[in-house]
């Protein structure tokens, strides 16, 4: 579609002041049913005079529900702060009185036999989803009057549409997000407005209303639905398959509108051509109603459809459309702009257009996006049937925890998963029917499992929006097989539950388990808050006919602070909890190191600080306090940056820096260097390594290279220079499994996701490089030739010792989005072997 622009409107109202009343967004003469309750009547003003809390929303959607029979409304779950994650339903009452059966015929378009359904009186579904980030409120202040309209309206066009539609409306993808903001943004509110930028109003404290209350971008979590947030979209998006998915965002002020399609030339390959045309013919709708309003807009440009974990993306390979629309922000009430003055019922004013135009495509494209629908699904069932890959076997070996967490991922999508039949091996892996899964290829997300499993590292374009490479049996750390032998499916998996733990005998001497299972920390860190000791093995043993590998964890019976009857107890409580399986023993002597050896040594419980605020990514903080709090169950204190002059740090034993830019910290230096020095062990991440070997915490040798561009015009400066970014790929490395960082690990190799351009040269020693990329590193992804060549064989993590303590740097985000399962143990072994090292 060609990019149209239209004259700019008049981008400030009569709200400049602070006024604005219901006809500058709807239609005075529209016929509205007067026992439907506006916004303001529940508000307590009109929609855009203030921002509009999350609390205030649910309430006014719910009465819009008690007034309006076109109205279904569902609590589907709660978010992290205890918010509820609303869905309305709206269509017409007709249309409601027999909803379980147009779900069944909407489905029914996906399987064999789907010509046999009559499409002439089948309704679209539609899926209008408002601010996933809780800073771009322009979406969920517009979701209050577009739900009114389809409450309220009389008008025949609306009537139609409610017959013609089934709209799955959800008012905050964002709850926490958007109470944050909204707190922020009317506590700062003056009442005579000020458009200055400088405004504190126009400028959140740290770390912005944007993510959840763990920090999460969600609009990354689509595919890999690791949030309640996320997890909640995804069961109604499953039930349903929506035809077209809309996702309400908004940009940099000096911005105009944006609606999709995007850059042509950065469109997954595993998307239809097809679905791009209609993308287009979508946005036909949109020109038309921006121009009638004459607002600024563009399309084809900064954005792309290319990373499936967002959700404007993630309908494109369920057979939907996924819209994207940017609003230019007033991050406030009123700013200043480009573009003149911006005021938020001018935003508000935009997406409620986008939303009446989406609806509007809808209807007049209904018969097509079902048409569309139904091929999507009979192209899928075709080709899998052709094509000579049947099944992906996959296994985690002796980790069946994160098999679990993988296979209840897919279960969340509603993909199939089967018990493997028989055992097998592959490239010296063996796979067998108690710890493997297949997944068959011939089932309805077969396109899905493709977009899961791909591996690519070619591409058209050299720029990505997000990341270019997520492959999911890498970010779990999964062996995996694809099979073309369909035989192997074993019984199907119908309900899915967590290993069991248990403690198989009581022992007399003492217990052991295996460091590789999932949860190891979470159990370690239960166990010494139980005041329980614990030793782990520096190097492997046999006992009783069992292998035990490196890192293996030892509890003597003896000379405990708790008595043997108490430590079985708590033992078996903790297996339990932690899903793993813990050995007993009557002997200490082993074919190997003896119970008793030096090379048992003991495991402290580590108190854990983690560095927050100005500087610091909250995304690479977030991810960290997640991971400790929500999966291994550990306390944790977050040290804002502020206060880190008056903080006593003697009192912990780990300091977390995430990565980190800026001089924030140039001042705590000597504070930073003195807590090391007396035994504490600092973590730093991405460019705090950076940092670090400025401050002679650590000696690291940076490569680098300087890039000169030959025959760039200017035009394509900015394209030269992306080029360059390593924005998310994923890379080989080889391990030395007898060093405490790669502690649980059983392979050799490990995948890695990156997306710095920090590469450090390996020590001269060989063993203080326990990771190591390979001279052929790439595995998915992206990567400029030159930043390739300089990352062969360099090393993502180096640990030295500084006094008493030890400095880690890792070059990588070992705990990515809250999906890279496979390297989490980096961080926790970090915590709790660091005195190893």
């Amino acid at each position: 579609m060609k990019k149209l622009v239209s004259l700019a409107a008049l981008v400030f109202c009569t709200s400049i002041f602070g006024q604005v009343s219901l006809d500058y967004y709807l239609d005075a003469d529209h016929p509205y049913d007067q026992s439907i309750p506006q916004p303001k009547t529940l508000l307590g003003y009109e929609v855009g005079t203030w921002h509009v809390s999350h609390d205030k929303l649910v309430n006014y959607m719910y009465q819009l529900a008690e007034h309006s029979d076109r109205i279904q409304i569902e609590n589907r779950g709660s978010t992290y702060e205890g918010r509820p994650l609303l869905l309305l339903t709206i269509t017409s009452p007709k249309n409601h009185s027999r909803l379980e059966e147009i779900k069944q015929k909407h489905q029914a378009l996906t399987e064999a036999g789907a010509d046999q359904v009559a499409l002439e009186d089948q309704p679209l579904v539609v899926y209008q989803g408002f601010s996933i980030h809780g800073n771009e409120p322009s979406g969920a202040n517009s979701g209050l009057l577009l739900a009114y309209h389809l409450a309220a309206s009389k008008a025949p066009e609306t009537l139609k549409m409610l017959d013609e539609l089934v709209i799955l409306f959800d008012p905050s993808f964002n709850p926490d997000g958007l109470q944050r903001f909204a707190y922020w943004a009317n506590t700062n509110k003056n009442q005579n407005l000020t458009a200055d930028p400088n405004d504190r109003e126009y400028n959140e404290v740290w770390p912005r209303g944007r993510t959840n209350h763990y920090w999460f971008d969600l609009n990354r979590d689509w595919l890999p639905a690791q949030l309640p947030e996320s997890q909640a979209r995804i069961k109604t998006f499953s039930e349903w398959l929506p035809n077209i998915l809309t996702d309400h965002h908004e940009m940099g002020t000096n911005s105009s509108f944006f609606f999709q399609p995007g850059i042509p030339s950065r469109v997954n390959p595993l998307t239809p051509d097809m679905n791009q045309k209609l993308t287009q013919k979508i946005g036909e709708f949109h020109v038309e109603a921006f121009n009638e309003l004459g607002s600024l807009y563009y399309s084809e440009e900064d954005y792309d459809d290319f990373y499936y974990g967002k959700g404007s993306t993630y309908p494109d390979i369920n057979g939907g459309i996924g819209v994207l629309f940017e609003q230019a922000s007033s991050r406030g009430h009123l700013q200043e702009s480009d573009n003149g003055l911006l005021s938020f019922p001018f935003t508000i004013r935009n997406q409620l257009t986008a939303g009446f135009s989406t609806l509007k495509a809808a209807t007049s494209l209904r018969l097509e996006l079902l048409n569309y629908f139904k091929s999507f699904y009979a192209d899928i069932r075709s080709n899998a049937a052709k094509s000579k890959q049947k099944a992906i076997v996959f296994s985690s070996g002796k980790d069946p925890v994160k098999s679990y967490h993988f296979t209840k991922m897919l279960e969340r999508h509603e993909i199939k998963v089967h018990q493997l039949k028989e055992s097998l091996t592959r490239n010296g892996i063996h796979y067998t029917p108690e710890n493997s899964y297949v997944i068959p290829l011939e089932q309805k997300k077969h396109q899905l499992i493709q977009a899961m499993f791909s591996k690519q590292s070619t591409f058209r374009d050299s720029l990505f929006y997000d990341i270019s490479a997520w492959t999911f049996p890498y970010a779990f750390n999964l062996n995996h097989s694809v099979e073309s032998n369909s035989s192997l499916l074993g019984a199907p998996l119908e309900t899915l539950s967590p290993p069991e733990g248990n403690v198989r005998s009581k022992a007399s001497y003492a217990y052991l388990f295996e460091a590789h299972n999932y949860n190891t920390p979470k159990m370690l860190n239960y166990l010494l808050q139980n005041n329980v000791r614990v030793k782990v093995g520096l190097t492997p043993f046999s006992l009783n006919g069992k292998r035990y590998d490196y890192g293996t964890y030892m509890i003597p019976v003896k000379n405990q602070e708790v008595t043997e009857e108490d430590l079985f107890a708590i033992l078996q409580e903790g297996a339990a909890a932690s899903h793993l399986t813990i050995h007993s023993t009557s002997t200490g002597y082993t074919d190997g190191i003896d119970l008793g050896s030096r090379d048992f040594t003991t495991v402290k419980k580590p108190e854990i600080a983690l560095l927050v605020g100005d500087g610091v990514s909250s995304y690479d903080a977030g991810e960290i306090w997640h991971l400790l709090d929500t999966r291994y169950q550990i306390s944790m204190v977050k040290i804002d940056i502020r206060n880190l002059s008056r903080t006593d740090l003697s009192r912990y034993t780990h300091f977390i820096l995430p990565n980190f830019s800026g001089s924030g910290l140039n001042s705590q230096v000597d504070q930073l260097k003195e807590f090391v020095r007396e035994g504490g062990t600092l973590i730093g991440y991405r460019n705090t390594t950076r940092w670090l070997q400025k401050n002679d915490f650590i000696k690291l040798d940076f490569l680098s290279q300087e890039l000169v561009a030959e025959g760039v015009s200017f035009e394509n400066k900015e394209l030269f220079q992306g080029a360059q970014l390593t924005s998310g790929a994923i890379f080989n490395t080889k391990l030395d499994r007898s060093h405490p960082i790669n502690f649980g690990f059983q392979n050799e190799n490990l995948a890695v996701f990156r997306n710095t351009n920090i590469f450090i040269k390996p020590d001269k020693q060989s063993y203080n490089n326990p990771i190591q990329y390979t001279a052929n590193p790439l595995l998915s992804g992206y990567i400029s030739e030159e930043n390739l060549a300089l990352l062969k064989n360099t090393v993502p993590f180096q640990v030295q010792r500084l006094g008493r303590g030890r400095v880690i740097a890792l070059t990588d985000n070992t705990n990515f989005r809250a999906f890279w399962y496979g390297t989490n143990r980096i961080l926790a072994n970090a915590l709790f072997l660091s005195d190893k090292m």
